[in-house]
């Protein structure tokens, strides 16, 4: 039987016509998960085509998940589902809760016709090519969360750059690309500026602060505000092993931190919000509860997600710098 059949002149494109066939011939049986399909040079010479027009069609086909080329073997179909009508590479770093917020965000505003495969590089530069490089064609849109990961524009050149859309960090060197992000910098540095009346009654402000995964605008932002203000600061990598102090006011940004340094505050039995202050970076519904409500400064997660979704829809090619709010609690 053949698969494709009657490509003619018509307002369809001839490679949209071998698409619909081959979709056609997944819905009524024809094809089924595993099947192989007609080679490209039988469907070029059966119908008088171009060797591209075929490969347009392969390639719309496998960018969307419904079928696969093994080398030396030939297509084959992977898939039944043809609603699904783009097909989207996802990298983050890594999964937390607020992170989980913006992806849950991003896959409900996209919708059903659209696949969303996440993968994380945990921050490891050789993870994060070896994802991109196995992944290379296989996807309509790729949305990178690069972290600070050092010249990654250099493994992003291998991707389409109208496809590619980055994530939460922005770097110089991917300007080129659109994008979602936060200014890190101005979102610190005004973000304590709305909180200053309170920050005024700490002796100190310690940042703690690991410059292999937090975003350096953070550390420059910090440094700007306290040297500006005039306060008396301190940058350190973990909380782990320090004392705490009467009149410390620190700027977690990670939750690990956040829990050693309340444990730190009940065991040396100082008191949250009066002689020892929290400011944690990234909203979760546990901060507005834990010990009363910690104070935060925060993107909204759920608008990027819902924000990136809409330009992948829509094939809006912008930089939106995504909004940040500080949320006052007993913690500070």
């Amino acid at each position: 039987m053949d698969i494709v059949q009657n490509i003619n002149e018509s307002s369809v494109p001839k490679y949209r016509q071998i698409v619909m066939a081959i979709e056609q011939a997944i819905v009524n049986g024809a094809l089924k998960k595993g099947d192989k399909l007609p080679s490209l040079n039988s469907i070029k010479n059966q119908h008088s085509l171009s060797r591209d027009t075929v490969l347009m069609a392969f390639s719309e086909l496998k960018i969307r998940g419904i079928i696969e080329s093994k080398v030396g073997k030939g297509y084959y179909v992977i898939s039944e589902d043809i609603n699904v009508k783009q097909r989207v590479f996802l990298l983050f770093d890594e999964l937390n809760a607020f992170k989980e917020d913006l992806y849950n965000s991003f896959l409900h505003t996209l919708g059903t016709n659209v696949q969303v495969d996440i993968f994380f590089h945990h921050f490891n530069k050789e993870m994060f090519s070896k994802l991109i490089n196995d992944n290379v064609g296989d996807y309509s849109h790729y949305v990178i969360m690069p972290a600070n990961l050092k010249n990654s524009q250099e493994i992003l050149r291998q991707l389409p750059a109208d496809k590619v859309f980055i994530l939460d960090q922005m770097h110089t060197e991917l300007n080129m690309y659109p994008s979602v992000h936060q200014n890190f910098e101005k979102d610190i540095y005004s973000g304590l500026l709305k909180a200053i009346t309170l920050i005024e009654k700490y002796k100190k402000i310690i940042l703690s602060f690991s410059p292999e995964i937090q975003p350096m605008g953070i550390l420059s932002g910090f440094k700007m505000f306290c040297e500006n203000q005039g306060f008396e600061y301190n940058i350190i990598t973990s909380i782990k092993d320090r004392v705490l102090k009467k009149g410390d006011l620190y700027i977690l940004l990670d939750d690990k931190n956040l829990i050693r340094t309340i444990k730190k505050i009940k065991g040396q039995q100082l008191i949250l919000g009066e002689e020892v202050g929290i400011i944690s970076y990234n909203e979760t519904l546990l901060k507005e509860i834990l010990e009363g409500g910690i104070t935060t400064i925060s993107t909204d997660f759920n608008l990027m997600g819902k924000r990136l979704a809409e330009m992948i829809l829509a094939g809006e090619y912008n930089q939106v710098e995504n909004p940040n709010s500080l949320i006052i609690r007993k913690s500070l």
